[in-house]
């Protein structure tokens, strides 16, 4: 089958949205309650959150996971979000409750880090109706338990190695959705992809490096118009 051709419909002062990679789009996807997945957008920047065309938002950062964040993003992206609720230090009865408000407000699946233990998840697993991500970093990351006890996706984070680990796991476990970043490169995103990933988190350009390109966008024009008059 051919590729069909598509209308597109950009207004003016949308033009500047982050686009994810269109090798992405190569992926099969992940299928939750009859949405698609293929690209996830790995940020907390309410500006890029509301300024992309990504399938998902992969909300997860480097803190304890607090119900303002949660709100906040929801609050403002058009498209799904997947929040961050569950760690190595957020675990028990408040990660049960964090995943519960991210159910609440919309959110289509909750991620959960690697250290999480096994009793964290079989918590979150009785309180919400929505899947649980788990990410790996390392190829040494026992899942099996971990998996039984309510995760119903995998998000594989492992940098150089995140193609390799993506093997191993789709080796041993053919059926299960596997998220994993792709890096900064096509090739080694439709690496991760051949690897057995079914869908990307794509990091974009940071809010400073788009406002850098913006305002030497700015020089330029100034430039111009001094040279014209």
């Amino acid at each position: 089958m051919t590729n069909k051709k598509y209308p597109q419909v950009r207004t003016h002062l949308f033009k500047d949205y982050i686009a994810v990679p269109e090798v992405i789009r190569k992926s099969s996807g992940i299928l939750i309650n009859g949405k698609r997945f293929k690209a996830l957008l790995f940020t907390t920047d309410i500006a890029l959150i509301m300024n992309n065309d990504a399938d998902a938002i992969m909300a997860v950062y480097p803190f304890t996971p607090h119900p303002a964040i949660i709100e906040a993003i929801t609050s403002v992206s058009t498209i799904p979000v997947m929040a961050g609720i569950a760690g190595g230090t957020t675990q028990g009865i408040r990660s049960a409750n964090m995943a519960l408000f991210a159910e609440s407000h919309g959110c289509k699946a909750v991620v959960i880090n690697a250290p999480t233990p096994t009793d964290t998840i079989e918590k979150i697993n009785e309180v919400i109706d929505i899947p649980i991500i788990l990410t790996v970093v390392s190829e040494y990351t026992d899942i099996e338990e971990k998996i039984k006890a309510g995760v119903d996706i995998i998000n594989v984070s492992g940098a150089s190695k995140t193609s390799k680990i993506v093997r191993k796991l789709r080796e041993a476990y053919p059926d299960i959705p596997i998220i994993a970043t792709g890096g900064p490169t096509n090739e080694s995103i439709l690496e991760t992809i051949d690897a057995g990933a079914n869908a990307i988190t794509y990091t974009p350009p940071s809010n400073g490096e788009l406002f850098s390109r913006k305002m030497m966008d700015y020089r330029e024009r100034e430039k111009d118009r001094f040279e014209e008059e």
